[in-house]
């Protein structure tokens, strides 16, 4: 279990700098800012920094792909192993 979260907090860590150092730099070229966190509108004296939210929201879908494919490979990894107990 705690293999498990060290794994996830590595990971997590990995993915973060994969959207900050990697994506982020080529959407923003792709649009014309340097960064998303640059994305913002304003409503009266509020700022919306949705460039930010696209950005956290690009990392949290990586590292759900990233678990939902480890807990794929062990599961059948898992039901390999008891196939050849049988």
């Amino acid at each position: 279990m705690a293999i498990g979260l060290i794994v996830g907090v590595a990971t997590g860590a990995l993915v973060n700098a994969l959207v900050t150092d990697l994506i982020n730099p080529i959407i923003g070229a792709i649009i014309g800012k340097v960064t998303l966190d640059e994305l913002t509108f304003t409503i009266g004296k509020s700022v919306f920094k949705y460039g930010h939210f696209i950005g956290v929201l690009i990392n949290f879908l990586l590292i759900l792909s990233v678990v939902y494919v480890l807990f794929k490979v062990l599961r059948l990894e898992r039901l390999g192993l008891e196939e050849e107990k049988d």
